[in-house]
């Protein structure tokens, strides 16, 4: 299964995003949780997101079209260290304001490090949507699952119970639960089209 993708444009504030009908699946994660390389794994096309070596790159909305009617927006990753506080908290306030008035997302796909597990910065995520009159669905994705031994994937697992939601173990690089995500992300988009 291929998720076909084309970059679209890119924004730095919410009057700025694509005024068009696609409904919009976000990714959003920590600034190193790999999220470059799972767009391009997911969509198997090659430097479609770009990646660095150095966390943070990515401080606008990315929007990337999938089909006729679907786009993924990647959006800027936090948590970064290096990163000032005012740039810290623009971005902040752009991902709230995103993921709190942008009326054509429809759901949104949670990146956290299987490693780390949840921290605040993701529970507080979790709380936009929560507050959200016209809330959006959510994935929950423990990415970098290739860097655990197969006896410490039950342990790491437990870590994410105080999400609520079930994680999908998925690796860009050895392409474990992709296969998986892009069904899900594309069932999103299907099922709010047979809503209308």
């Amino acid at each position: 299964m291929r998720l076909s993708a084309e970059f679209h444009a890119s924004a730095t504030s919410l009057g700025s995003c694509p005024k068009w009908d696609r409904y919009e699946i976000a990714l959003a994660g920590r600034s190193n949780v790999g999220k470059s390389s799972l767009i391009n794994a997911l969509t198997q096309t090659h430097q479609l997101a770009r990646t660095s070596k150095t966390p943070g790159r990515t401080r606008a909305l990315n929007f990337f079209t999938i089909g006729k009617d679907l786009a993924l927006v990647d959006l800027p990753g936090f948590g970064y260290a290096k990163m000032s506080r005012d740039e810290a908290a623009a971005i902040a306030r752009l991902l709230e304001e995103y993921l709190a008035e942008r009326k054509r997302l429809i759901g949104l796909v949670l990146l956290i490090d299987v490693r780390r597990g949840p921290q605040d910065e993701e529970l507080a995520i979790l709380r936009i949507r929560d507050t959200d009159e016209e809330s959006f669905n959510v994935i929950v994705v423990a990415t970098k699952c290739d860097k655990l031994r197969n006896s410490e994937r039950a342990a790491a697992l437990q870590r994410f119970r105080v999400v609520g939601i079930e994680p999908l173990m998925v690796s860009a690089q050895s392409g474990e639960g992709l296969d998986t995500l892009r069904r899900r992300i594309l069932a999103l988009g299907s099922k709010r089209d047979g809503d209308t």
